[in-house]
C-alpha cells in the first residue's frame, strides 16, 4: 500500500514532536484531501467575512449541530428565528421587517452549512484512513488535534454569536471576532502545512538558503500580527475615522490613542489605536515581505520556488494598495477584499516557507545544488 509513514513529523516539523523517522513516500491522497480542506476553510474565512461585512453574524440566534442544515420551511420557523433576532441589541438598535431578516440569515445558513460539510469532509476519511492504517500513530494524532482545533473554534463562534444578547453589542466584539479569525487562519495554515508535506514529505536541498527561511519565517509571524489587528479594524469599525494616509488626519498618531481605561482596552476597542498599530505593523510587513521576495529572486532557485516568490511579490503590492485605498475611502466592502487578499498572501508565504524546508547555510552546501545568487 502507498502508505504514509510519519511524513508531518519527519518532513520539517520540531524535534520534539518525535524523533526523526526514515524517508517518507509522497501519499497524494493524503495530500490532496488536506488541501482540500484547506481550501475549504479559506471559504470558511470568505463567507464569515461576507456575513460580517453586511451585518448578518447574529442573525441565527439558535446553535443545532445535526439539524441546523434543514432551512425553515414554514412561517411557523420564520417567525421563531425572526423572535429570537428580535431579542439582540442589534435589531433594537436598527429594527429591520422580516423580508430583510431574510437577506441577512441566508448568508449565514450558508456558512453555517458549509462548515457541516467540511466537518463530513474531515471525519468520513479520517476515519476511514485510520481504519485501513493509512493513517496510524502520531499522524494520526497531528490530525485528530487539527480536528479538535477546528471542533473549537466552532464552540467559541457559536458563544460569540450569543454576545449578541447583550445589551449594546450590535456585532461581534473585537475580543471575540478577532481571536475567531486568527484561530480559523491559524487551521487553514496546519492544513496547508500538512497537505503539501504528504506531497513532498522529504525536503529537496537548498543551499545557501538558510537565511531566507529565517526571513520568511519572520515573516509569518509579522501577517499574523498584521492580519490580527486588522480583524480587530474590521470589527471595532476602525475604518470610520481617519480617512488620509500617511498621515492620520495631519497626525503620525491619533491625538487619542491612550485615552481609554484601563489602559489595554486602547489596543482592543479605541479605533484610532487599533488602525495606528495596523498602519505600521502593515508597512513593515510590507517592507520585509518585500526585502524577503527580492532576496530570493536574486538567486538561482527551483521554478516552483522562484514562482512563488514572484506571487508573494506581486500579492504583497496589491495589499498594501488594497489597505490604502479602503482606509482613505472608508470602504468596509473594500476591507473584505484586503481581507481575502491577506489569505492568499499568507498562503504565498507559507508555501515559500514550505519550499525551503531543506534550505542549508553556505557551510553545508555541495556543489551543484540550488541555489547561488545571480550575478
Amino acid at each position: 500500500m502507498k502508505a504514509h509513514r510519519g511524513a508531518i513529523l519527519q518532513a520539517g516539523a520540531p524535534a520534539r514532536f518525535a524523533a526523526p523517522r526514515a524517508p517518507a513516500s509522497p501519499d497524494k491522497i493524503l495530500g490532496n484531501w488536506c488541501l482540500l480542506l484547506a481550501a475549504m476553510v479559506f471559504g470558511m474565512i470568505a463567507g464569515g467575512g461576507h456575513a460580517r461585512t453586511i451585518g448578518a453574524s447574529f442573525s441565527i440566534e439558535v446553535w443545532r449541530p445535526f439539524t441546523g442544515f434543514i432551512p425553515p420551511l414554514h412561517a411557523a420557523d420564520w417567525s421563531y428565528l425572526f423572535g429570537l433576532f428580535q431579542k439582540t441589541a442589534q435589531y433594537q438598535a436598527h429594527p429591520i421587517t422580516l423580508a430583510q431578516y431574510q437577506a441577512l440569515f441566508w448568508p449565514m445558513f450558508i456558512d453555517r452549512c458549509w462548515g457541516r460539510l467540511m466537518a463530513l469532509v474531515f471525519c468520513l476519511p479520517l476515519a476511514w484512513f485510520m481504519y485501513t492504517r493509512r493513517l496510524r500513530g502520531r499522524d494520526a494524532l497531528w490530525l485528530l488535534g487539527i480536528f479538535s482545533l477546528g471542533a473549537a473554534q466552532a464552540l467559541y463562534g457559536w458563544l460569540m454569536v450569543l454576545q449578541g444578547f447583550k445589551p449594546g453589542i450590535t456585532s461581534p466584539p473585537p475580543a471575540w471576532a478577532a481571536p475567531h479569525f486568527l484561530s480559523g487562519l491559524v487551521i487553514y495554515g496546519l492544513l496547508l502545512w500538512t497537505g503539501l508535506t504528504y506531497r513532498t514529505p522529504v525536503p529537496g536541498p537548498v543551499a545557501n538558503a538558510a537565511g531566507l527561511r529565517t526571513l520568511l519565517t519572520a515573516c509569518l509571524v509579522l501577517l499574523l500580527a498584521t492580519m490580527g489587528f486588522g480583524a480587530l479594524v474590521a470589527t471595532s469599525n476602525a475604518i470610520t475615522v481617519y480617512h488620509s494616509f500617511p498621515s492620520m488626519d495631519g497626525h503620525f498618531m491619533p491625538p487619542d490613542m491612550f485615552s481609554l481605561q484601563p489602559f489595554w482596552q486602547n489596543f482592543l476597542i479605541n479605533k484610532g489605536t487599533v488602525q495606528f498599530c495596523h498602519r505600521m505593523l502593515a508597512s513593515l510587513t510590507a517592507l520585509t515581505l518585500l526585502a524577503t521576495a527580492i532576496a530570493g529572486l536574486r538567486m538561482r532557485l527551483p521554478a516552483a520556488l522562484r514562482d512563488g516568490f514572484l506571487v508573494l511579490a506581486g500579492l504583497v503590492a496589491l495589499q498594501y494598495l488594497l489597505g490604502m485605498a479602503t482606509v482613505v475611502l472608508g470602504s468596509n466592502d473594500l476591507g473584505y477584499v484586503h481581507e481575502l487578499n491577506a489569505v492568499l498572501l499568507f498562503t504565498a508565504a507559507l508555501f515559500a516557507r514550505h519550499e525551503l524546508r531543506g534550505a542549508m547555510a553556505p557551510s553545508t552546501a555541495t556543489p551543484g545544488e540550488y541555489a547561488c545568487p545571480t550575478p
